[in-house]
């Protein structure tokens, strides 16, 4: 068994065939699966996936494009979701200054904020999107010391990665780590320690080799274990393993 720690099942790109492609995630082996929130309808959607389906769990928070229109209004929204008992991370959230010419930084960092001090509140881990960002990321993350959680998608050195750990973070890989000129992803999968990695498809975006530019589900997560078993020598049955745990410790999900 695989989890799948990072999806989007909501995305339109599901609307005609999502049912189906539920019971094939189960099929292949892939459980639980994490339906991870981006926006006022992502968390609403995340938070009814859970509730609809006994392997699937939710994230709510608002990702840094979405946070730089936030109010008070979201954020009570998302405390209030964060409480039903499905819910088991704020997220995504963070900063993504990948376009400067769209990107209010301010505002992110402001919202930022306030969603990592609601899951210190709640004590819940948090899922961060950090682009193009990652000093002001970290700063942030050393203002909560309480707060534990997971770097989706993680695309920083391992120089990065090592700041990460000693946050008391976990890494996510997906399927950024088969593409052939991943370079730095490979490094980060070949050194992570294995008990603080985790696997993600991070769908409907980002699928694997050799499926990349196609459409992303849970179902291509193994070629994500098979990579990083590759890389590390290692058996993909024991990435899986190894990584399933992880999730379950992190987001306090019982076997």
């Amino acid at each position: 068994m695989i989890f799948d720690t990072h999806t989007h099942l909501d995305d339109e790109r599901f609307a005609e065939d999502r049912e189906a492609l539920l019971q094939k995630i189960k099929a292949a082996g892939v459980s639980p699966v994490m339906a991870v929130a981006a926006d006022r309808d992502g968390c609403h959607a995340a938070v009814q996936l859970a509730a609809d389906n006994d392997f699937i769990y939710a994230a709510v928070g608002y990702h840094p494009d979405a946070a730089q229109k936030m109010t008070e209004e979201d954020l009570a929204l998302i405390e209030d979701l964060a409480k039903r008992p499905k819910v088991k991370a704020i997220g995504e959230i963070g900063l993504d200054y990948h376009w400067p010419e769209d990107t209010d930084k301010p505002a992110q960092n402001l919202w930022f904020r306030r969603q990592m001090a609601l899951a210190d509140r709640l004590r819940l881990p948090v899922i961060i999107h950090s682009r193009d960002a990652t000093a002001d990321t970290l700063a942030v993350l050393r203002e909560f010391p309480n707060v534990t959680g997971v770097m989706h998608c993680f695309a920083g050195s391992t120089h990065t990665m090592k700041e990460v750990l000693s946050l008391g973070y976990y890494v996510a890989l997906g399927g950024v780590v088969t593409f052939k000129n991943a370079r730095v992803a490979k490094e980060v999968a070949q050194c992570a320690p294995l008990d603080r990695l985790l696997v993600e498809t991070d769908c409907p975006y980002l699928a694997p080799e050799p499926h990349r530019g196609k459409r992303n589900d849970p179902t291509l997560i193994h070629y994500v274990c098979r990579e990083i078993a590759a890389l590390r020598g290692d058996t993909p049955e024991r990435i899986a393993a190894a990584t399933r745990e992880n999730g379950l410790r992190l987001f306090d999900i019982e076997a």
